[in-house]
């Protein structure tokens, strides 16, 4: 592992600097949205990203984590022509559904706008289409145009949501500048990378069968797990707004936001190294033990400063850098601040547990943690009391986590 280190932080830091560019702009766009919209306007936008994030998860199938293990250019062209054809069925049914669900005047969707309701297939189509091209790209090793990709779409979000809001466009200007930015990513990744066309036909052929059939643990195990995933990290969102309001709802927006922006920036670039560095290993030696232990060491060097630094001060930099309007999502930030560092550590190395094919005990992780976060927040309570039980819950349950992928990483989790 040692003589592997010079390049494996190469790696980390060609991903990390497009980490950065595709965050710098966001983080500094940030406080001028704040100012421009209300927290009613971000709860909204949120719930509407939220939606998008859980069924761009499901479009994907979870085959983009394929390509890393699978790299033959006829599978790859393969995995990228079912993905076409998934997540074009999944846009079309989003579409109706979202139709549908305003007709009948159901909850979640009678507080979106129809411009909101009526892209939620575009977008799901862009961000899944956007992931398996993105990890094409890590299975190529070709980080630097990656990091690029990202930089448009990110800068293209922000400059959209802000230039939109400047001219008085309202709250739709956060959703029509995800949308922006999203196909100027999409746009650039396809230039930069030359990913495999794929079209998707009216059913799928033998080979695209086959080809599900050899890679059947990551529809079968990991889609479920990461739809819960994603599902688990937007029920308090959900759920907060149905018990305290709109208002609530986008302070916790803003505040996963912001703890959020230290695992878009460095955990996931140290991840896209991992996965190359881990599937390696375990196929060279039989375990990723040496990548596992080096990356959870950088992982906390990296974030520990800046948890406490949340931990410490979250009330004051955001009354400062957001408005005085903010300042209780600060409140929340310092109680989720050691969750997050937890999130921070544990989030690359869960990808072990697809490298050592054991993404069924993930799953009941997962499900764990659903039943866990619907517990806690279907609880009687204030606010404060609700997310400190949640902090709790999940940080005991990452404990668990991080136990067992360091147990697969080592090649020793029983059979299952």
């Amino acid at each position: 592992m040692t003589a592997r280190l010079p390049a494996y932080w190469r790696n980390v830091m060609t991903v990390l600097g497009g980490a950065l560019g595709a965050q710098a702009l966001p983080l500094l766009a940030a406080p001028l949205i704040t100012r421009l919209c209300t927290p009613a306007d971000v709860g909204a936008f949120s719930v509407w990203l939220g939606v998008v994030a859980v069924a761009a998860i499901g479009a994907t199938l979870r085959l983009e984590a394929a390509m890393i293990l699978d790299h033959e250019s006829e599978a790859q062209r393969t995995c990228f022509s079912v993905v076409a054809y998934s997540a074009s069925l999944t846009a079309i049914l989003m579409s109706a559904c979202a139709v549908l669900a305003r007709l009948l005047e159901l909850p979640i969707a009678a507080h979106l706008s129809w411009p909101a309701l009526l892209t939620l297939g575009l977008a799901t189509w862009m961000t899944a289409y956007m992931q398996t091209t993105l990890a094409y790209a890590t299975s190529r090793n070709a980080f630097g145009k990656a990091a690029r990709a990202r930089i448009w779409s990110a800068g293209g979000i922000a400059l959209a949501q802000v230039g939109l809001l400047a001219v008085g466009v309202g709250g739709v200007a956060l959703i029509a500048g995800q949308l922006i930015g999203l196909a100027a990513g999409l746009l650039a990744a396809i230039l930069l990378l030359a990913p495999p066309q794929a079209w998707p036909g009216w059913r799928l052929d033998d080979g695209q069968r086959r080809y599900l059939r050899r890679h059947d643990k990551f529809w079968r195990f990991s889609l479920p797990s990461n739809l819960l995933n994603v599902i688990v990290g937007q029920l308090p969102l959900l759920m907060i707004g149905a018990r305290h309001g709109a208002l609530a709802a986008g302070l916790f927006a803003l505040t996963q936001r912001v703890l959020g922006a230290p695992i878009a920036l460095l955990a996931s670039s140290v991840l896209e190294v991992f996965k190359r560095q881990s599937v390696h290993d375990f196929q060279t030696q039989g375990n990723c033990r040496d990548a596992y232990r080096y990356t959870f060491k950088a992982l906390v060097l990296l974030g520990i400063g800046p948890s406490l630094v949340l931990l410490l001060f979250s009330p004051q930099l955001f009354a400062f850098v957001f408005g005085e309007n903010w300042r209780a999502a600060g409140e929340l930030a310092q109680i989720l601040a050691p969750l997050y560092f937890l999130n921070f550590i544990a989030s690359p190395l869960s990808y072990v547990f697809f490298v050592a094919g054991k993404q069924k005990i993930d799953l009941l992780w997962q499900v764990a943690l659903f039943v866990m976060t619907v517990s806690v927040f279907a609880t009687p309570g204030t606010l404060q009391q609700s997310v400190l039980w949640y902090a709790v819950g999940y940080s005991l349950l990452y404990f668990v986590y991080l136990h067992m992928s360091y147990q697969c990483s080592q090649n020793r989790m029983a059979a299952l």
